[in-house]
């Protein structure tokens, strides 16, 4: 047998600098990677850690000159070039070259082409760990910096990468994830909560950097938000809350990751600033975050005075308009205004605006039968609508307060209200709240959609209604091969047991089913609806179609943008409607009932009454009006249990009044109302 012949490795030896030089035939001459004079740098702090490979340089004669030519090594080579040029290195310094036989048949350029294809690059990953490694030996982020040329911040976001959970860091070592999505985890602290989103997504279509960070900071207040600018940064800190920062994205100065105590400081602020308000002689003081657009269209406003401009503001504000005035004339034969003049003539314009909307005053009087509304602008800035008098105060037989006192001084003890208002016990009933309304129609929407995946006729109907919609109605353009399409809707405010009520309970549960039988790789997903039987594919069909069943009642954007439009609105009620009459919906046979926690303790007691009457009779509503609230809505939810009353937002339109029958009472409430029974506490 033939042994075979053993490589024989070239050894480094040492040429002094000025034997050396650049060849020609290196095939590197576009710039990448670090800069020359920065490897010069590292070459001075570290020494050299790779050798030049280089070969002899021949005359025209095929002899060595005594030169050699470095066609594997140039940067190096110029970093070198650059120190001896710096009198850092000796020009006879010996640096160390592997020299190549030039007849072993190897060219120049082969050499180079190998030298810069063969060697792999670091993987990210590895460079994270090692700055890890750097700090953990005492180096802090400015040296690690400082010896790898790269920024501080570079260097603080690599070494946040390694705070990710080790198994989202291994997923990314397999090429699992990029590192894009890597660096969207590092936004929240917890690797137990990083692991549950990558869990829940990364088989998911939507699994981008963005919904990443999106599921992470769900719970949390973004920095530039109405509240994070009341109350500030400090105060929140102060008061033991955390800020996320993202340091791979521009956060706009992060992430408020307490919103309950953010909340909880905004409404304290608001309550200090609707306390001094107060003060003032207002008849009521109003403070939220934020009011509702028209908000005071019943309303009535007094007239307040403005302010007078003191000589100064006068004289200051004729000076203002007489240069703008001059600017306009000097210009007004010109097409445009020069920079210079264009930015004045801002300037002068806010200026102006200044006292122009110089704020109102109002007298004693007005005060005491109008009051403020506390808000917080867009900007953060406290927000005061000063002088609204309220409706039932317009009616002239609202109770005038009493502001006499001792020595004919005038007083007022405002009424102080913070946050949202409780309902007001009164005999006049008031539009449903927003929230609630989304809420109640959260129930219908799911027990719709359950209604729909059950009638697969149906299901065909809605999806072929809104393709030919689409196709004969309006444009309507998109990058997909088929334009059908399906968004699911999901839900801003949620009733306390709507995860736990049957229609969703039903809808998981269907769910998971198909889940289990769909296969897992979406290339074998035609072959596999191909084999199924017809009746098979329609339920899978209604399944699908009704997850875009919306019956949501929305606030509606008057202005067009961003929500839905009045006419919008009212259109998906009147489908919703007819969706809710082909399916036979039946949300009380489907479970739902009126109870103290999803709708009686959230209404007045007005409202609670007019119920108890529409269900119950109008004799067990008479018999507990004079319950306090929480007493009545708990009878009332007792009261209305099996008599079928649904709320107008879950009701069909033009449905027909419920036939009330007589509803047993309990003593108590049939007894003498004179005597003195005691009501049982919950």
């Amino acid at each position: 047998m033939t042994q075979s012949q053993k490589i024989t490795l070239s050894q480094a030896c040492g040429i002094p600098f000025n034997k050396l030089t650049l060849s020609q035939s290196n095939v590197r001459k576009i710039k990448a990677g670090i800069s020359v004079e920065e490897l010069a740098e590292d070459i001075a702090r570290r020494g050299l850690l790779q050798s030049l490979h280089v070969r002899p340089e021949l005359d025209d004669d095929g002899a060595e000159t005594g030169l050699f030519e470095v066609p594997a090594g140039g940067r190096r080579y110029q970093a070198l070039s650059l120190l001896v040029e710096q009198k850092r290195l000796n020009k006879t310094a010996p640096v160390p070259c592997i020299v190549r036989d030039p007849a072993d048949g190897i060219s120049a350029e082969d050499d180079s082409l190998a030298e810069n294809t063969q060697r792999a690059p670091l993987h990210p990953l590895d460079q994270f760990r090692a700055f890890a490694a750097l700090r953990d030996q005492g180096l802090d982020e400015a040296e690690i910096a400082a010896a790898f040329f790269a920024t501080p911040q570079v260097v603080k976001q690599r070494l946040k990468l390694t705070t990710v959970a080790p198994s989202l860091l291994e997923a990314y070592a397999a090429e699992d994830m990029t590192l894009e999505q890597l660096m969207a985890f590092t936004v929240h602290p917890d690797p137990a909560r990083q692991e549950e989103v990558w869990e829940a997504i990364k088989d998911s279509w939507n699994n981008n950097a963005h919904n990443i960070r999106r599921m992470l900071t769900e719970t949390t207040v973004r920095a530039g938000d109405r509240r994070t600018i009341f109350v500030g940064e400090e105060a929140y800190e102060a008061a033991g809350g955390v800020i996320l920062r993202d340091l791979f994205d521009s956060d706009g100065g992060g992430y408020f990751q307490d919103a309950a105590l953010l909340d909880r400081l905004t409404m304290e602020k608001l309550k200090t600033c609707a306390d001094e308000a107060a003060g003032e002689g207002w008849k009521w003081v109003a403070a939220n975050t934020e009011y509702p657009y028209g908000h005071t269209r019943d309303y009535g406003r007094v007239q307040g005075t403005e302010e007078p401009l003191s000589d100064e503001g006068q004289a200051r504000k004729e000076v203002l308009v007489a240069e703008n005035e001059a600017i306009e004339a000097e210009y007004a034969d010109t097409d445009e205004y020069p920079d210079e003049a264009y930015d004045r003539m801002e300037e002068i314009e806010e200026e102006l605006q200044a006292f122009y909307n110089r704020p109102l005053t109002y007298g004693d009087e007005d005060k005491a039968q109008s009051g403020i509304f506390l808000s917080i602008d867009h900007d953060g800035t406290l927000k005061q609508e000063r002088g609204w008098i309220r409706p039932e105060d317009m009616a002239g037989d609202a109770e005038t307060p009493d502001t006499s006192v001792e020595g004919g001084a005038t007083a007022s003890v405002a009424t102080v209200t913070i946050g949202d208002p409780e309902v007001e016990e009164s005999e006049t009933i008031k539009p449903l709240p927003d929230k609630l309304l989304v809420e109640l129609t959260a129930y219908r929407t799911l027990a719709l959609r359950n209604a729909m995946a059950g009638d697969p006729q149906v299901a065909l109907t809605a999806l072929l209604h809104k393709l030919v919609s689409d196709l004969f109605h309006r444009s309507y353009i998109s990058g997909a091969s088929v334009e059908a399409s399906i968004r699911e809707t999901h839900f801003p405010e949620r009733g306390p047991d709507l995860d736990t009520s049957p229609a969703a309970q039903a809808i998981d549960q269907r769910h998971e089913d198909w889940k289990t039988a769909i296969p897992g790789e979406e290339a074998d997903l035609w072959d596999w609806i191909v084999t199924l039987p017809q009746d098979q594919q329609l339920s899978l069909l209604a399944h699908c179609v009704s997850f875009g069943v919306n019956a949501l009642h929305e606030r509606p954007n008057a202005y067009g943008g961003a929500g839905v439009t009045p006419h919008g609105l009212e259109r998906r009620m009147s489908e919703v409607d007819r969706l809710a009459r082909a399916t036979g919906l039946d949300l009380i046979g489907d479970g739902w009932t009126p109870t103290a926690e999803n709708y009686l303790n959230r209404v007045s007691k007005a409202r609670i009454i007019e119920a108890v009457t529409e269900g119950a009779g109008e004799q067990a509503a008479q018999l507990i009006d004079h319950l306090k609230k929480g007493d009545m809505a708990n009878e009332a939810e007792r009261l209305l249990a099996d008599s079928g009353w649904l709320p107008e937002p879950l009701r069909l339109i033009d449905a027909p009044e419920l036939e009330v029958e007589d509803v047993d009472l309990p003593d108590f409430l049939t007894a003498d109302q004179d005597a003195e029974v005691p009501i049982a506490a919950e």
